[in-house]
């Protein structure tokens, strides 16, 4: 409990002193563009909230570092191997001129640092053939990892579009990986993701609701590169717990970022990383969370932007219980994999098509008054 103590009154502190100075250093750390095709928020917001994280991260290591050297040391390493996907991040976050592919290429370096650091390498990935190629070309296993973690980590930026989004997903999906860790013993994987939950819930206190700071492409790929390391260690220290079981935990995430490759490169006929409107979350804050507002209204665009969030959080536990239930057994996994995919291809044409369960829409008093 130290180590969750630690990093959320550190991370709490840092985020509180950027809020608090934000003036200081506004020109180049504040998301000032209001008027974007994924911009929701109603002011110019530091966008650092990553680095508060890092260094609340970092404390809490150090400290358990003191008290049992092998689980510190281990988290320590970790946060080594991290800081080429994080400065990447926070590159783009200040100059905002760091284009994606170079920070996707520096999250797959981050992940073989930390491979060859920690020996964090996928070895199966139990798909029928493809096992047997990675065995017999180690090679493979290797580009494999660092494609994988690289997709997780710009899965979590993708994602960051709302106020409590990515970051509530990454505290659920490393309940998660907590849970499992403790019940095969690996004690230096549940320290390292308490450290990240600890740091989140402190980010967390300040950006959400009212989004007083972002957690910007730094903390996004820094929290995203965590929970893939964290998966592929989990899997490959202990063979008991199934390949698929990361894979369903951080479905949510993976599935949106493959379903808007999809529908950018099929249907839309675009580069797959032209950004749109079109995400799920979109969809949800402008056709499910029908909250009126207005420019002299923003405290209501405020409100629209956070109950946005709740409704993917539901959605994200839709696959990580099933993950919590069956981590051993793939074939299940697999099954819940694909109930996962139909039931969100169903919620999207759903909303697209205006046939949202009337359960799920929220509308502003004003609107059902016919004001």
């Amino acid at each position: 409990m130290s180590v969750l103590a630690i990093s959320f009154l550190i991370s709490l502190a840092v985020n509180l002193w950027i809020v608090r100075y934000s003036h200081l250093h506004a020109r180049y750390t504040a998301d000032s563009d209001l008027l974007g095709i994924q911009k929701f928020h109603v002011s110019a917001v530091p966008r650092i909230g990553g680095l508060a994280i890092l260094i609340a991260v970092l404390a809490a290591l150090l400290v358990r570092h003191f008290q049992n050297v092998e689980v510190g040391s281990f988290g320590l390493l970790l946060a080594a191997a991290s800081l080429p996907a994080f400065i990447s991040g926070l590159a783009e976050d200040v100059t905002k001129k760091v284009g994606v592919r170079f920070r996707l290429l520096a999250t797959m370096v981050s992940a073989g640092l930390a491979g060859y650091l920690l020996h964090a390498w996928l070895t199966s990935v139990q798909i029928l053939g493809l096992d047997n190629l990675m065995l017999t070309y180690p090679v493979l296993a290797i580009v494999i990892t660092c494609v994988a973690v690289g997709g997780v980590a710009n899965a979590f930026n993708i994602i960051d579009g709302y106020n409590g989004l990515s970051s509530m997903v990454a505290v659920i999906i490393l309940l998660g990986i907590t849970y499992v860790a403790f019940q095969v013993g690996d004690h230096a994987i549940m320290i390292a993701s308490i450290a990240m939950i600890g740091a989140l819930l402190g980010f967390l206190f300040l950006n959400y609701p009212r989004g007083l700071i972002f957690l910007g492409d730094g903390g996004a790929y820094f929290v995203g590169f965590w929970i893939a390391e964290l998966s592929v260690l989990l899997t490959a220290r202990h063979p008991e717990v199934s390949k698929w079981f990361p894979l369903l935990l951080c479905f949510y995430p993976i599935f949106e970022t493959l379903f808007s490759i999809y529908r950018r490169v099929i249907i839309k006929k675009s580069h797959p990383g032209m950004p749109d409107a079109s995400h799920l979350h979109q969809l949800i804050y402008r056709r499910v969370v029908r909250w009126s507002t207005g420019d002299a209204q923003d405290y209501l665009r405020v409100q629209r932007n956070a109950l946005t969030s709740p409704y993917l959080w539901v959605l994200c536990l839709l696959a990580v219980i099933p993950a919590l239930l069956f981590w051993r057994y793939h074939l299940l996994l697999k099954l819940f994999a694909l109930i996962f995919s139909i039931s969100y291809i169903w919620l999207y044409w759903s909303i697209v098509r205006f046939r949202a369960p009337e359960f799920l829409i929220i509308n502003n008093p004003s609107n059902r008054s016919g004001r």
